[in-house]
């Protein structure tokens, strides 16, 4: 028996050892990021019949597990997406917030300091001192608006960019784990530092994306991205990779394929970044619905802007006695139509869009998907909206848009085409003074008097001074008066005394020159209407420069709703309500994720009170197994001394 008693306390001594062996483990691993605790299960050895019992002998350890609970693994991964879209969110959101809460601040009170530089000109409109100070605030404001376009860029870039390297190192995570994979298809065991290793990156997966696992019976897993997206599939890894956006190249897309990212032909599918969650939805979420609008709604400003002050302009005499021209660029001009149209890449057709503006108040900062069924069907759909409606072909122009016009300029469209507008694109960029004289600021007004007998279905608009110094040019004291006859096409002539100035002449509609200068004409009257004009130039008329001053006053945009300074003043308040909203949405998300990782510690955390008692526990252990195998000696040593 003395033997086996050795044996036994042998067993004890060995299955302490491991037991001190795994706690130690536990204790300094207490602080390693996704270490799961482990413990060693230890049984008895098989009994021996001996003399008629069953008598021990010993023990050992069958087995190191790691203490892991998939369903609690699996909600902290959802809490840890949850949460690091959350963080991104606001984070984005912040930086747009500020951007608009102070640096952008310019673009408004730019906007601001012009209107105060025309009332300043309304009191002296011909002194060139306050002429050149208009010029140079309209001349800050375009800067503004150009530097608040140049930070959205920026913001724009560094959102693009961080999906790119995002997408490099989830690409990095799946080599890892299908290599984890295949370690743990050709071991024997359970290999704790393998999954830990797993798990930790398939955590970090889950800041990225929503993470679905599939655990295999090999420990091996395989793991997709958004519900959708095979990442890795056993030992093999797929790859994520991103390309210029279609229709519009800022607006990067994603695709995965299996293999490396240079062998994606025949075997790439498209991903829906903004579905996959995480990380990578809140920041394709963010540039989709609340970078672009942004931008797009800086360009309504800068076409509102343009065109409200040009169209002043048109109405004014300016100080050389000449119509006023325009302030800034033209609302169509080629700088400020930059971006407008996108054709998607799958398009059969081979037809080149334009968009024109033509009510710039009528324009609400929105995309809009524009799809060719049949030479009939032209559907125009608002994208953020989902309202649809149906253009009308008159030659090559699509009517029938809020505030703008499509202008098929070449090619022709096949069925399916799609294309994606967005009017207001490239606005702030191009919008810019064209304007280099103060003496062309308009601040006077032509005096065009309609007749008291007149209809009032005639519109009449002066479309240029062309020679002041025209004999019978029309100024205060010898006003013309014109008779038009919109049924015959004709009009005659008087001077201020009534006399004709010669028989009736026939024009070309809409458009009359005469006397130095022209103008339009619309009319359904069906009688002749008569005008009186006076188009003398008086450097103390202010009425023009008064008339650009009352501009911050009227509602000019989102149709007769809002103010110039009011565009811009939802824009801020919508970014910095959602600032606030994804604010809240961080101490949720945190709240949720807390509690999910209590959680996952409680069951595979490190006790280290409870580590420190199981420590004494087997220390104790093995201590009293020591000691058997001493007293185990002390009886064979004296069985042998007594037999000499």
């Amino acid at each position: 028996m003395a033997v086996d008693l050795l044996n036994i306390a042998r067993t004890g001594v060995q299955a302490a050892q491991s037991q001190l062996a795994v706690t130690s483990n536990n204790i300094t691993n207490a602080n390693t990021e996704g270490y799961n605790r482990q413990v060693a299960s230890q049984s008895s050895l098989d009994s021996q019949f001996v003399g008629g019992n069953f008598y021990g002998t010993g023990t050992y350890v069958t087995d190191v597990k790691r203490i892991y609970n998939d369903y609690a693994v699996k909600e902290l991964r959802i809490g840890q997406t949850a949460v690091s879209a959350a963080e991104t969110r606001y984070t984005k959101a912040s930086e747009l917030d500020q951007l608009f809460s102070s640096a952008g601040q310019a673009v408004p009170q730019g906007l601001n300091d012009l209107y105060s530089s025309l009332n300043s000109l309304a009191d002296l409109p011909s002194d060139l001192g306050l002429r050149a100070n208009v010029l140079s605030q309209a001349e800050q404001l375009a800067s503004s608006m150009s530097q608040m376009q140049t930070s959205l860029d920026g913001q724009m870039q560094q959102t693009n960019d961080e999906i790119t390297a995002i997408t490099e190192r989830i690409n990095a995570i799946s080599s890892e784990i299908a290599n984890i994979n295949n370690e743990l298809m050709k071991s024997t065991g359970e290999n704790a530092q393998l999954l830990d290793a797993q798990d930790r990156l398939i955590k970090e997966l889950s800041e990225y994306a929503q993470v679905n696992v599939v655990a295999l019976d090999t420990g091996a897993k395989s793991v997709m991205l958004g519900g959708s997206v095979m990442l890795v599939s056993g030992e093999i890894a797929m790859s994520l990779s991103t390309t210029q956006g279609d229709p519009f190249p800022n607006d990067i897309k994603m695709q995965a394929s299996s293999g490396s990212t240079s062998n994606r032909s025949g075997n790439s599918i498209n991903v829906d970044i903004a579905s996959l969650g995480g990380t990578l939805g809140a920041l394709a979420d963010f540039r989709d619905e609340t970078l672009t609008p942004a931008t797009l709604e800086l360009g309504q400003m800068a076409l509102g802007i343009s065109d409200a002050f040009n169209s002043a302009q048109a109405q004014g005499i300016d100080l050389n006695g000449e119509l006023g021209q325009n302030m800034f660029t033209d609302i169509n001009a080629s700088q400020m139509a930059f971006g407008r149209v996108g054709a998607l890449s799958s398009n059969t057709g081979t037809a080149n869009l334009s968009v024109n503006i033509e009510d710039a108040a009528a324009l609400t900062g929105a995309e809009y998907a524009l799809v060719f069924t049949s030479p009939s069907g032209y559907s125009l759909t608002d994208v953020a909206s989902g309202a649809t409606s149906t253009l009308t072909l008159n030659g090559n122009t699509l009517e029938g848009a809020n505030g703008f016009s499509i202008g098929i300029d070449s090619g022709a469209l096949a069925s399916g085409d799609t294309f994606m507008l967005r009017p207001t694109a490239g606005a702030a960029s191009g919008f810019a003074v064209v304007m280099s004289s103060p003496a062309a600021i308009a601040s006077s007004t032509p005096k065009i008097t309609p007749d008291d007998r007149n209809s009032g279905d005639t519109t009449l608009t002066l479309t240029s001074i062309d020679d002041t110094s025209t004999p019978g040019f029309p100024v205060t004291g010898a006003e013309l008066t014109f008779s038009i006859d919109p049924t015959a096409n004709t009009f005659e002539v008087f001077d201020v005394d009534g006399v004709s100035l010669g028989a009736a002449t026939t024009y070309t509609p809409p458009s009359i020159s005469a006397y130095g200068f022209s103008f339009d004409i619309e009319s359904t009257a069906t009688s002749s209407e008569r005008f009186i004009f006076d188009l003398s130039q008086s450097s103390g008329d202010n009425t023009n420069a008064l008339q650009m001053a009352a501009l911050s006053e009227l509602s000019l945009m989102n149709g007769g709703k809002d103010t110039l300074t009011d565009v811009y003043e939802k824009t801020k308040l919508a970014i910095g309500s959602e600032t606030k909203t994804a604010e809240v949405g961080v101490t949720a998300a945190d709240a949720i994720y807390a509690q999910a990782y209590a959680r996952v510690q409680s069951t595979s955390g490190v006790n280290l009170d409870e580590e420190a008692a199981n420590l004494m526990r087997y220390q104790q252990a093995y201590s009293a197994s020591a000691k058997i195998m001493t007293v185990a000696t002390e009886i064979f040593d004296t069985l042998y001394n007594s037999l000499r």
